[in-house]
């Protein structure tokens, strides 16, 4: 792991930092959502503007060969050259995702669509390969989401240099260079520009909350970096509406997040934590049965709940296992059956993935209930939930949220319960 400097903010003309903005220089108008007093009911639009194996493997697969594998959007426009991976990237835009989808979504009940995006999406840095065009298209989704009563949550899924290391921020790597050189002012340069469009006041009745950042993995950062990140952040916003401000946990108890950016921290206001909840990655984890399963779920979201600021679970699935293909990276093998990193095998994954119209009715029954546990706890102990994903391309049905719901094992309506209450101890 490389040695990380502390950030310290830099002040330019683009990106203004300001020590605090009086309630009173802001518009009267906020968002249309009542942060307070609603639970989020959401899902997530991953996959679609910015690349993710498991959902979209197609993609993977068609371009990948015995001497290169395509496991990131970097890769696949690495090799293909900007203007093809345009070509290739524009198809999957105008097609995977429809107002229908939203409509569906709607309809199911849910109240909320969070819309990941990469940050090529806006800024061209010199020396990377990604391609851009992604932009008009979260346009259109934000006015699909008008039109059929949906809020929005806009996230920034990939940043400069990657905050994670993840295939999903863009590039997978073995550590996270974000922080290092001009990467942090490059996304705050980013946010300018999508907040400037979608932070405004005339957007206020359809988008809910900015998300700073998905997923900085704070094991391998500068804490004090991306406090400093997220406080900088927040009073560029606040230059523009009080539109709130998400920050991810980066997969810390969110409790580390006490007493900053609050009230009582020079006035902050309108701050959301983010925390996702997987019970997957890891060996322990996947071996799991239901009801440990369930047991975990209730623990948990006990111990994550006691932050100062609304918390919701940004992310989460009705997935057990690893054994969704490709769901640790594109060909990498899985816990479950001991085909990653030198995993012990801990059973056949037939059945525990796929289409969810081909689970047995046992397997149907216990993701529901695992389902179940998830929407009680997120709802009395958090301001709610973001489902991953809305749909895949149908092999990792357990992410699946409109095969699930298709199949009867997403309640409908949400809060149907046909196991009753698990989580006894609140």
């Amino acid at each position: 792991m490389r040695f990380r400097l502390s950030f310290t903010a830099i002040l330019v003309a683009s990106v203004s930092i300001v020590s605090a903005i009086p309630t009173s220089n802001l518009t009267e108008r906020s968002v249309a959502f009542d942060w307070a007093k609603t639970k989020v009911r959401g899902v997530n639009i991953g996959g679609w503007l910015v690349l993710e194996s498991f959902i979209v493997p197609s993609i993977f697969t068609k371009y990948s060969t015995p001497e290169l594998t395509i496991g990131d959007e970097w890769t696949l426009c690495t090799k293909l050259g900007k203007q093809e991976c345009y070509n290739t990237l524009k198809s999957h835009w105008d097609n995977f995702v429809k107002k229908a989808d939203f409509q569906k979504i709607q309809k199911a009940g849910f109240n909320v669509v969070r819309i990941p995006i990469g940050y090529w999406a806006y800024l061209d840095i010199e020396g990377t390969p990604y391609t851009s065009g992604s932009a008009p298209y979260l346009e259109k989704a934000v006015g699909w989401a008008r039109e059929t009563g949906l809020k929005v949550i806009i996230d920034l899924h990939g940043a400069p240099k990657s905050q994670n290391g993840f295939d999903h921020s863009g590039r997978k790597s073995a550590s996270p260079g974000w922080g290092d050189g001009e990467s942090i002012w490059q996304t705050h340069k980013v946010l300018k520009m999508i907040e400037e469009k979608y932070a405004v006041p005339k957007m206020q009745d359809v988008v809910i909350a900015i998300q700073l950042l998905n997923e900085p993995l704070l094991n391998a950062l500068d804490s004090e970096m991306v406090k400093q990140f997220y406080r900088d952040g927040y009073y560029n916003l606040r230059l523009i509406s009080d539109t709130p401000m998400m920050i991810h946990d980066g997969f810390w108890n969110p409790a580390w997040l006490n007493e900053f950016l609050t009230p009582q921290d020079n006035n902050a206001q309108l701050v959301v934590v983010d925390h996702h909840e997987y019970q997957i990655f890891g060996s322990g984890l996947v071996g799991l049965s239901t009801t440990d399963h369930r047991t975990l779920t209730c623990k948990s979201v006990d111990e994550y709940s006691h932050t100062d600021k609304w918390l919701i679970v940004g992310e989460w699935s009705g997935a057990m296992t690893d054994c969704a293909p490709h769901i640790n990276g594109f060909k990498s093998g899985n816990r479950y059956e001991g085909t990653w990193q030198y995993s012990p095998w801990i059973g056949s994954c037939k059945g525990k993935s796929g289409k969810v119209k081909d689970w047995s009715s046992e397997w149907k029954d216990d993701v529901r209930r695992y389902i179940e546990t998830q929407l009680d706890a997120f709802e009395t102990k958090a301001n709610g939930w973001v489902f991953w994903n809305f749909k895949t391309e149908g092999d990792a049905g357990e992410w699946d949220l409109f095969q699930l719901l298709d199949a009867g094992v997403f309640p409908q309506p949400l809060d149907n319960r046909k196991f009753g209450r698990f989580c006894t101890d609140w």
